[in-house]
């Protein structure tokens, strides 16, 4: 053991351990690195950068400094960290995001999936596999996906495909009415959003960025024609802008009390909620339309009553009434 090292209790040095460990990764995943930016990496002050820099060079890793504005510390070319040993946590996490990635993606990464399984299996010692064997049975992950998605699976992986190689392709669409159109389509993303699979990309028809549901796509044809994604153009950015809640119309209802339990459980995370004395609820929420808010007024039938916007009343006064007319 080294000196550093006989000096900090145990709890610490593991902590520190840990931080050295990442330091060299992080040496390794650039040329130079200035002490200010590993700082702010770590978390750490400059001068502990420098202790730790200390640290390393008593346990034989190779390090390069330069003095200066432009200077930093570098590892000698050509140093690669020994093979890492993972914690429980740390292989548990390796596991369950590998299983993730199976259930979303499905058949596209299912060999993938497979080798960095089998791979962990091969490497960790028999006691810390059980410890991730008993991890992996009590928390697990399922049911994402809103539908069942296999039948898209060679859909998603030729999108897939197409959006690595930077090609166009030719999808035939079919929209919220059942209308279809093709459309030849530049293929910037896939999000897997609320259980349901869209790509994002340049609609060379309507000349504009559209998002299409995977589910809606009827065909897909690669096509060679090659592309370039705009260099400010954020995939992450997008997907939260096109798939946002435009909240259009303000509504409000009352809520029997025999129903408020049920909107308080499915709802109460983005409703806003005035309860009464009485059991019952006033509940306040943003619509994107009149007529979805009209079909979820009528789901809960007299249990709920719409004070407000005036529209609103208009609307599920006239489909009761259609119903009505429907059972004489």
């Amino acid at each position: 053991m080294t000196d550093w090292a006989a000096t900090l209790p145990w709890g610490l040095m593991s902590n520190v351990a840990v931080r050295l460990i990442s330091l060299i990764m992080l040496l390794q995943s650039r040329p130079m690195w200035k002490v200010a930016d590993l700082a702010d990496e770590l978390g750490v002050s400059e001068r502990t950068v420098h202790r730790y820099m200390g640290m390393l060079e008593e346990l034989g890793i190779p390090l390069y400094s330069e003095r200066g504005p432009y200077g930093g510390f570098a590892l000698v070319r050509g140093y690669k960290l020994p093979p890492l040993i993972f914690t429980a946590e740390e292989a548990t996490v390796l596991y369950m995001g590998a299983n993730l990635v199976g259930e979303v993606w499905g058949q596209t990464y299912k060999d993938a999936v497979t080798a960095v399984t089998a791979k962990l299996d091969n490497v960790l010692p028999d006691d810390l596999r059980q410890d991730v064997a008993s991890a992996r049975q009590s928390l697990v992950i399922s049911g994402l996906a809103a539908r069942d998605y296999r039948p898209w699976e060679p859909t998603i992986h030729t999108l897939r495909s197409c959006i690595i190689g930077r090609c166009c392709v030719r999808i035939v669409y079919q929209d919220f009415s059942l209308e279809e159109t093709c459309r030849d389509v530049e293929p910037y993303a896939l999000t897997f959003h609320s259980g349901l699979w869209y790509l994002a990309g340049f609609c060379r028809l309507r000349q504009a960025m559209r998002t299409f549901r995977v589910d809606r796509i009827q065909q897909v044809t690669p096509l060679k024609i090659s592309f370039t994604i705009p260099r400010d153009f954020s995939a992450r950015d997008y997907i939260v802008q096109a798939l946002s809640f435009e909240q259009n119309y303000t509504v409000v209802v009352d809520v029997a009390a025999g129903v408020a339990p049920h909107i308080r459980e499915r709802y109460g995370h983005w409703m806003e909620l005035i309860e009464h004395d009485d059991g019952s609820v006033t509940a306040r929420f943003g619509a994107s339309t009149l007529e979805w808010a009209t079909g979820w007024v009528l789901s809960y039938g007299e249990a709920v009553r719409v004070l407000e916007p005036a529209e609103l009343v208009a609307r599920v006064r006239t489909a009761a009434g259609a119903i009505l007319r429907q059972y004489p």
